[in-house]
């Protein structure tokens, strides 16, 4: 069945997922309060066509507004308009060049470039816009530009490349955009380290760095450097706790986007983590989700969710 066969994939990978983290002096400056988005568009359902999904997982906006998802058991990415018209798409089963072993996130960088976690083949792959394959770097292992499951990906604006991993490494690594090794860090001691995260994003002005440590059912944010600025979240169901924080997305207005996966919703927050609002629970219709996974903000403030569980993308402003 679908929703056995989607539990069992997630809870697999959830095996490998364990995270934690630190508060510091430095915040990000606080934003007013929040209004909630309302209901754009949706597209997607179960399937092997084009426009269809299998438990996907990552999306990334481009600057002109194409919008990309990766597919998790498709082994593939898809491309999209704003609205949601299939345009193309590109990938199959394999460790071959342009082919993937479960895709997670992805992400874009200014000039169009598309560059996909390539979760099981421990690697990175980037690509035209249109999917044709420029370069790769990356092999499992725990040394400086190995990866031991990389699942997030983000492009700074100065156009490094960030990667956070969900197995026992728990670290992010950064790199030029052709993939050449300039730093890491692993979150901080005293309750800080990271183990398992999923997802990161950028700040609008790309100072801050968004990382979801779902193993610790929070978030944790840093400098671009790495040094920690703060942290918030606990395991539960009420506003402001997670049962496995997703993906993480800041909207140009400074609000912070976290897909809560075992609690079917979508919470936001000010850049420092005071709660602002959250919407969802399981079940089909607009505002419902069924473990939802990655989140990206459009130029625009359009906010698009990857709805796994009920393989389609919702849109929302």
């Amino acid at each position: 069945m679908k929703t056995t066969k989607w539990l069992i994939t997630y809870a697999a990978f959830g095996a490998a997922v364990a995270f934690l983290l630190c508060a510091c002096e430095e915040t990000p400056t606080e934003e007013p309060a929040w209004e909630p988005l309302r209901f754009l568009g949706l597209w997607g359902s179960e399937g092997t066509g084009d426009g269809e999904f299998q438990a996907p997982t990552g999306v990334a906006v481009a600057p002109d507004g194409t919008v990309y998802v990766a597919d998790f058991s498709r082994h593939d990415v898809q491309y999209f308009t704003a609205q949601g018209s299939f345009m193309g798409r590109w990938g199959t089963f394999g460790d071959g060049d342009g082919e993937f072993e479960h895709p997670w996130g992805l992400a874009v960088a200014s000039d169009g470039t598309v560059y996909v976690a390539d979760s099981h083949n421990h690697r990175i792959q980037y690509f035209t816009a249109s999917g044709s394959f420029l370069g790769k770097w990356g092999k499992a292992g725990g040394g400086d530009g190995q990866f031991d499951t990389p699942t997030g990906i983000a492009v700074a604006p100065n156009e490094s490349v960030y990667v956070v991993e969900a197995g026992e490494t728990g670290r992010v690594q950064y790199f030029t955009s052709t993939g050449s090794f300039l730093a890491k860090w692993t979150g901080s001691e005293g309750g800080g380290k990271l183990v398992g995260a999923t997802y990161l994003a950028f700040a609008s002005g790309g100072s801050v760095v968004y990382v979801a440590d779902a193993g610790n059912d929070r978030v944790q944010f840093f400098t671009a450097a790495g040094v920690p600025l703060g942290r918030w979240g606990v395991t539960g169901p009420g506003p402001g706790e997670f049962r496995r924080p997703g993906g993480v997305a800041a909207e140009p207005g400074g609000r912070v986007y976290v897909t809560d996966i075992a609690n079917d919703r979508l919470q936001v927050f000010s850049p420092k983590g005071d709660f602002l609002g959250k919407w969802g629970g399981r079940g089909t219709n607009d505002r419902q989700f069924y473990g939802p996974g990655g989140i990206a903000a459009a130029r625009d403030g359009t906010i698009y969710v990857v709805d796994r569980g009920n393989d389609r993308v919702v849109y929302y402003r």
